[in-house]
């Protein structure tokens, strides 16, 4: 298979920013700059930026430019619940800790308006991010009604929304919560933490139009490694 352009053009960035030929601060190239060395689109280079930032290896300030981030991811909050960038995933693998049937009363999450004995769905995944570190720990429960067939699907790489979107699931609404947590022994194992580490989990609904919950997912952030945030436009006055 062949890959596509602006993965190509992104991995050049990854390996020159992860052997330090591109040290921290060092501002990229644009994405007229981009377009022009690459001969590609502009929307293919401002993809590659956005890419790289969300991969926590760049930042990206408007009106200023590009530059290689430092260890600490930058997340912005709003990426969580608008839906074109939930649909899009971030850069990164996952790896499968487990993937099962259940009932919904036996899953580790609880699906909002979901009967004890409703068939669910529920995939245990780690991410981890271009250098292969764990980044984070990802937990789905999905009505199985809605994805009977979810776990024929690449694990690996599937982003649920636009699997949810391509069944004609009906999602009318998703809603965020932030809970600060602890991490017990066998999250601390798969971030590479201590247990008892304070950190924060990112939990996302997706409510059908009747209020009822088609999937919720909870994602556990390794601590010290992502910094959240909140950018809006300045409303004229």
């Amino acid at each position: 298979m062949t890959v596509p352009l602006y993965v190509q053009i992104r991995r050049e960035f990854e390996a020159k920013i992860l052997s330090g030929a591109l040290p921290p601060g060092s501002r990229l190239p644009s994405e007229m700059d981009i377009s022009a060395e690459h001969g590609v689109s502009r929307a293919t280079a401002q993809r590659v930026l956005n890419d790289l930032a969300e991969a926590g290896l760049a930042i990206r300030r408007r009106r200023h430019g590009s530059f290689v981030a430092d260890v600490t991811r930058q997340i912005n909050l709003l990426n969580f619940v608008t839906p074109a960038a939930a649909a899009k995933g971030v850069p990164g693998r996952h790896e499968v800790v487990s993937a099962r049937i259940v009932r919904a009363a036996d899953a580790i999450l609880t699906l909002l308006g979901a009967p004890a004995d409703t068939a669910v769905v529920e995939l245990v995944r780690r991410k981890l991010n271009v250098r292969e570190e764990p980044q984070s720990v990802e937990r789905h429960v999905v009505l199985f009604a809605a994805a009977p067939d979810l776990l024929n699907e690449n694990l690996e790489d599937l982003v649920t929304l636009p699997y949810l979107q391509r069944r004609g699931v009906p999602i009318d609404s998703i809603r965020l919560y932030l809970d600060p947590v602890a991490l017990d022994e066998h999250d601390a194992a798969l971030l590479h933490s201590e247990t008892g580490t304070p950190a924060l989990m990112r939990r996302r609904e997706l409510r059908a139009v009747d209020g009822s919950t088609v999937e919720v997912v909870t994602t556990l952030v390794r601590p010290g490694t992502a910094e959240f945030f909140l950018e809006l436009p300045v409303p004229d006055m």
